[in-house]
């Protein structure tokens, strides 16, 4: 007999958005997915994404069971294997390479931040290794969080949940229209759009966004850092700043004063391709214009010089004075407390074992919020055995070969591998280099706390498991389970024990299975929270000029540097590549590399596109919809070209995560279309943050054949 339908109130994460969910479940069957009405995170509406979770999870494609490789690596031969066979296999390996070459040989990797991330390194940390890296530590978002936390003393984000709306928003390398992470979803955005702020737009690319802008910045690839400087000059030199605020609230105001004088629009112009005017409308209206508020995303971090880059654009609302007002900048509510990471497991010889600890201290050691290995710096030790040789590598929801820069190389350092792990709902072609493959539990199969936005915590949700799937197991089951059969004494507590104590620490006051009822939980909110007590910096001030950069060796003022791969840094390279490559602009049917599976998000986007102005592309002989090649120096794929006359003919934005489930196991055509074979993670770095270059790189085009796709053989 048919059951009825309940309905579960839950926390979309097939990205990290955090729209609130109803489940409709019956007889352990998951019928459909709906947005929640009373979510303050979208409001019952549901991306096309969100809608296909049903899709996601019944998918005839999901791993069920572990398999374990019976063929040479990347061979694609699997047998199926029992949990206990497998966590058995993985702690026992684990033990012996542990014993005989210390806990740093193993490394841990997971795909940017959802429900099991921070799992991933308190796992690590339970096991004594300091190894654990995700592409996001360097390259997306806390580069941000890092640097904030250092200048202000916690980290700011955009106040979309209030009752009062931005007059402005700046929106800097970033389209939330598309992919609205963080508990900053497509639809509050939208939501503050309908209130007709004043619009700046800082992108290569026209968007939705540059079409409602009252000022775009049409910026070169790569050089977010002179533009910010350029506008502060203007804000500081006609003093369009909160002079109020400043005096009281900031340290080093002169100091920056100084820094920025040769940082004119004027000097600015050549180097970012956007006009002086433009420039100074852009400052003016941002500064005059309250509240005000900074959209910024990780195309800003994607250059080897990428802290400097968000240390000047985190001033332009301290400058106008919109921090912690309602409607701008504001620090949040800490709804859940810090998760237990357990790196006081690590002693410091261990801590300064973590890979590239010598170097990037914002990214491996003091300037961290949560250190993490250096990934270049992992590689070359997995492939070159230095500093030492890491034998074992684990990874969790993260498809490595395409959302690691430099694939070849990435390919090449996993094939010397003694030992891999891969975790995913998925095989992958990362999952086929793996010797074992465990089935992950997708987001309605597993129980969890988001904090939203990330790192404010203004909103607490709760995801529940409704559904079981094959044998599927959450990923941080997987790691309280290895932790008790290695008996590590640390990670070993039941995955609900954790969420309650977390809830604990921070305002809920409820239980993990108590807010499962409520769904959600909205902090009541505080603003000028500082004029009790100051800012959480070594001064009480915003560091303008940072004392603890300066302690760490760092420059405590921003300043600029050309990257190192540009029309101007290396001009021999440009006479054979003459294009600029931009990468990574989300496309709003899928989540970086996954759900490509998924036939109505596919449907939506069955190829990749590269954008070309029409001029450009006509030069080499290039249609509209052609298939055309793309090269660097590290090598070339294919997308078909889309034309854009509103790009600058000297730039070509190809998109980001592509791989073909439908083709051939184990490649599934990784090499013809993925990004990341052009892409460079070689030095230099960012002296702080270890980044590298993945965009303003130098490439060049050509037509492709329609009829046969190329490949970059490996």
């Amino acid at each position: 007999m048919t059951g009825e339908t309940t309905i579960y109130k839950s926390v979309c994460r097939s990205c990290h958005g955090g729209c609130g969910t109803l489940m409709h479940v019956r007889d352990g069957e998951l019928l459909q997915v709906r947005g929640d009405p009373d979510s303050p995170l979208n409001f019952g509406r549901l991306c096309p994404i969100g809608t296909a979770t049903v899709e996601l999870v019944y998918h005839p494609d999901r791993l069920k069971y572990p398999l374990r490789r019976i063929g040479p690596r990347g061979s694609g031969r699997w047998q199926r294997i029992s949990w206990d066979e497998a966590l058995d296999e993985i702690a026992t390996k684990l033990a012996t390479i542990r014993r005989e070459s210390g806990a740093e040989a193993i490394a841990l990797g997971t795909g940017t931040g959802r429900h099991h991330i921070r799992w991933v390194s308190r796992f690590g940390h339970a096991l004594g290794t300091p190894n654990w890296t995700e592409p996001g530590f360097a390259q997306c978002f806390h580069p941000r969080v890092n640097t904030c936390l250092l200048t202000f003393g916690d980290f700011p984000v955009c106040d979309f949940t209030s009752e009062v709306k931005p007059g402005c928003i700046l929106y800097w390398g970033h389209n939330p229209l598309n992919s609205g992470p963080d508990g900053e979803t497509r639809f509050n955005v939208r939501d503050s759009l309908a209130h007709n702020p004043k619009v700046i737009v800082v992108d290569p690319r026209e968007t939705e966004l540059t079409k409602r802008a009252d000022v775009w910045l049409r910026v070169r690839p790569g050089v977010d850092d002179a533009l910010a400087l350029a506008m502060l000059n203007v804000i500081v030199e006609e003093r369009l700043y909160d002079a109020a605020f400043v005096e009281r609230w900031t340290h080093g105001f002169e100091p920056l004063v100084r820094q920025l004088k040769e940082y004119t629009p004027e000097w600015a112009a050549p180097i970012t391709w956007v006009p002086a005017e433009r420039i100074r409308a852009a400052a003016r209206l941002f500064a005059s214009t309250r509240p005000a508020m900074l959209e910024w995303g990780c195309a800003i971090e994607h250059t080897p010089k990428c802290i400097q880059t968000v240390r000047a654009l985190s001033m332009l609302p301290v400058l106008t004075g919109n921090i912690d007002v309602p409607g701008a900048w504001v620090f949040g509510m800490k709804g859940i407390g810090r998760f237990p990471s357990l790196i006081e497991n690590l002693t410091p010889e261990m801590e300064a074992k973590r890979l590239g600890a010598d170097r990037f201290k914002m990214l491996c050691g003091e300037g961290a919020d949560l250190p993490a290995a250096h990934i270049p710096t992992l590689l070359q030790a997995m492939r070159e055995g230095r500093p030492y040789k890491v034998r074992a590598f684990l990874v969790f929801g993260n498809n490595t070969l395409t959302t690691y820069a430099n694939s070849k190389l990435v390919y090449e350092s996993l094939m010397q591998l003694e030992f891999m792990v891969c975790a995913d709902l998925f095989m992958t072609p990362t999952a086929e280099l793996a010797d074992l493959v465990l089935p992950a539990a997708a987001w309605p199969e597993l129980d969890q706390l988001a904090g939203l936005p990330t790192g404010a915590a203004n909103v607490v949700l709760a995801q529940q498991k409704v559904v079981q799937v094959g044998e599927c197991r959450p990923d941080e089951e997987i790691f309280v389970e290895l932790a008790r059969r290695m008996k590590l004494g640390k990670c070993e507590e039941p995955v609900r024990e954790v969420l309650d104590s977390q809830l604990r620490a921070g305002g809920v006051g409820m239980s993990f299975a108590e807010l499962t009822r409520h769904g959600f939980y909205k902090m009541p909110m505080k603003y000028r929270k500082y004029e009790n007590g100051g800012f959480k910096t070594p001064t009480g001030k915003i560091e303008l000029y940072s004392t603890r950069f300066e302690q760490m060796g760092y420059e405590p003022l921003p300043y600029y540097v050309e990257p190192p791969e540009s029309p101007l840094s290396a001009p021999e390279v440009a006479r054979e590549f003459p294009l600029v490559l931009t990468t990574g602009a989300r496309i709003p049917f899928f989540f970086n590399s996954e759900h490509r599976q998924l036939p109505h998000l596919r449907k939506a986007r069955r190829e990749p596109r590269a954008e070309i102005h029409p001029d450009t592309a006509a030069r080499h002989g290039i249609a509209n919809g052609d298939w055309m090649w793309i090269e660097t120096r590290r090598g070339r794929i294919r997308q078909r070209a889309c034309y854009s006359a509103a790009l600058d003919p000297r730039v070509v934005n190809a998109e980001h995560g592509w791989w073909f489930p439908e083709e051939p196991a184990p490649e599934f055509g990784v090499w013809k279309s993925n990004v990341n074979v052009l892409t460079d993670n070689g030095p230099p770095y960012d002296p702080q943050m270890g980044t590298y270059q993945l965009r303003g790189l130098l490439c060049r085009v050509a037509p492709a054949e329609a009829e046969t796709r190329g490949a970059t053989a490996v």
